[in-house]
């Protein structure tokens, strides 16, 4: 005959089973409660990689220093033939040198493990890395292009010219994916729970995130000297914006991966 509490009349095996029941269902309901947990990118240790990070930024400012005077004057021009294939090839450098292939995320503990039988050695696994580098960032730049018309129809819907200044809107908007998207897209390739991290902004801040948010908010920050009444050539359409996304990109860039790197919004 089971035990009985003279305070609540119920048995001990009744209680118990209902405990059993509870820690089941918290046990079974825990994954479902678990968030996906976006981890920083770090930058690869090599002594190449190191100094190109400090220097990509440098590189980067006198890029547009160097075509300033050509964008005032004729921004297509500019864009096209100086600003956006020097800056691609910045970029697709920086990618492949500084950043983790997408997958990797930048833990080393991998290539320190012993390797079991039957597994590929360090040597082999960084050959393989260093092929799946290049790969990675030509299909990174793929889909920037890509993703491009879309940064274009986003600018036009907050307010770029529509009617007019087509191409001068799509190189911005080429500009944008190639400073702020394609970092991204090398480090977590298409990986949609890493996306809706980046999309939300719960991502934690590193070069690559940081980079992205500082160039949005450059972007939005370029757009405040087009109005006002000042009749200077460097207001025309896009200047203030592209230099807007330079610098927002090399801020955020330099102060993710340094004083806010691993912090969230």
């Amino acid at each position: 005959m089971p035990l009985v509490d003279p305070i609540t009349m119920a048995s001990a095996v009744s209680k118990k089973g209902a405990a059993s029941q509870t820690v089941t269902v918290e046990s079974s309901a825990s994954p479902t409660a678990e968030t996906y947990n976006l981890l920083p990118v770090s930058i690869n240790q090599t002594p190449l990689a190191q100094t190109l990070r400090h220097a990509q930024p440098l590189l980067l400012s006198g890029v547009l220093a160097f075509g300033f005077s050509s964008l005032v004057k004729d921004p297509v021009a500019a864009m096209s033939s100086t600003t956006l294939p020097l800056t691609a090839a910045l970029q697709a450098v920086y990618a492949v040198i500084c950043l983790p292939v997408a997958g990797r995320g930048g833990n080393d503990t991998a290539k320190k493990a012993k390797p079991r039988p039957g597994e590929k050695t360090s040597k082999k696994r960084a050959k393989e890395g260093g092929n799946n580098a290049y790969v990675l960032a030509a299909l990174s730049l793929l889909i920037t292009a890509l993703v491009t018309p879309f940064i274009y129809a986003s600018m036009v819907l907050f307010g770029a010219p529509f009617l007019t200044h087509g191409s001068h809107t799509l190189l911005c908007a080429a500009h944008l994916s190639l400073l702020g998207l394609f970092p991204l897209f090398y480090v977590h390739g298409v990986d949609a729970s890493a996306w809706a991290a980046v999309g939300g902004f719960r991502a934690p801040l590193d070069e690559t995130f940081g980079g992205l948010a500082g160039a949005l908010v450059g972007a939005w920050l370029g757009a405040v000297p087009i109005p006002l009444d000042w009749d200077r050539d460097w207001q025309r359409w896009p200047v203030t914006i592209l230099v807007g996304i330079y610098g927002g990109y090399v801020l955020g860039k330099v102060i993710g991966g340094t004083t806010a790197w691993g912090k969230k919004f």
